[in-house]
């Protein structure tokens, strides 16, 4: 989440007015991320997050909005898009698409423990299930041939050594793809970015998954492994944290038995989750957009991750 887009009271309010949520008691722009513009809205109706999508298309933003829609109806905690008087969830603020949507309970927990990555496991692997009913296709927009598309543009930024494994890793992730194990796995609609600071919890109970919008139709083991790779590493190091990760697994396959390919490429997943944010990183690190408000991340963290995933094969 950031600030690209400064979003006035008067804009503010007349969002409001056409959703009928009352009047604006506070509009807070919200720090982080890297993606869309976010404000915190608080209403006489309640408390909401606005988007401003800086980079989907009106075209492609139905996918993400009716994909809650459709988990929020199925039982799954998720940011519920408001509607106006006709029934439409995009709107426009400033020129741009977007979307107000219910803001949800609790907060990030960013130490988590082996309960909070079993909770995780159970409300993933829920969301799988959930979804597997959505009609609506998209492909993840970060996935295989955005990689091919960007490693060319960021190599030039890196030094030798990161380069080649740069390489040599995307190698390595097209013959994965091309394989029939990997045709066989299971696939669906998944979240793609289910990281620490989007999911809330009170406590120990998971009150609420959001940040949808990096969502698409892919594998199901590689949205499991973005998660092992976050959730359930040492951050400092990148290695594996293997009480946490099997909290999150045997969670996650008590609602969702994982098949024998799934098993068999979990190892390859999970440095193709490490590859993807890597290959993101450099690419918001080194061709920033200007935003108000707006961190870059560091990079170098998933390379230490994708380094310790390549030499420790995570097996089942």
């Amino acid at each position: 989440m950031a600030v690209f887009t400064e979003v006035s009271t008067k804009e503010a309010r007349e969002l409001l007015r056409r959703l009928q949520l009352g009047k604006l008691l506070e509009l807070r722009g919200i720090e982080g991320g890297i993606e869309n513009t976010n404000y915190f809205v608080t209403c006489e109706q309640g408390e909401y997050v606005l988007t401003l999508f800086e980079r989907l298309t009106a075209e492609q933003l139905p996918f993400y909005l009716h994909l809650m829609k459709h988990l929020a109806h199925a039982g799954i905690p998720v940011p519920d898009p408001q509607a106006d008087k006709h029934g439409e969830i995009l709107h426009q603020v400033c020129g741009k698409p977007a979307a107000l949507a219910t803001k949800l309970r609790g907060k990030s927990q960013l130490s988590p423990q082996e309960a909070h990555c079993a909770a995780v496991g159970t409300m993933l692997a829920r969301m799988h299930l959930a979804a597997s009913g959505y009609e609506r296709q998209q492909p993840n927009l970060r996935g295989l041939p955005w990689w091919n598309e960007t490693v060319p543009v960021v190599l030039p930024h890196i030094g030798a050594e990161p380069a080649a494994l740069l390489q040599s890793e995307l190698a390595y992730q097209n013959h994965v793809a091309a394989s029939s194990a990997y045709a066989a796995l299971p696939r669906g609609p998944i979240h793609a970015d289910l990281f620490r600071d989007n999911v809330m919890f009170e406590g120990e109970e998971l009150t609420g998954l959001f940040d949808f919008y990096f969502a698409g139709v892919d594998t199901f083991l590689f949205d499991l492994a973005v998660c092992l790779n976050d959730w359930c590493i040492d951050l400092p190091t990148g290695a594996h944290a293997a009480p946490r990760a099997q909290a999150m697994i045997d969670a996650y396959q008590a609602v969702r038995p994982l098949t024998a390919h799934e098993r068999a490429l979990l190892p390859a997943m999970l440095r193709a989750g490490a590859l993807r944010f890597w290959i993101s990183r450099l690419w918001d690190f080194y061709l920033p957009r200007e935003a108000a408000m707006l961190k870059p991340h560091d990079p170098t963290h998933f390379e230490r991750v994708l380094r310790q995933r390549a030499a420790h094969p995570v097996t089942l």
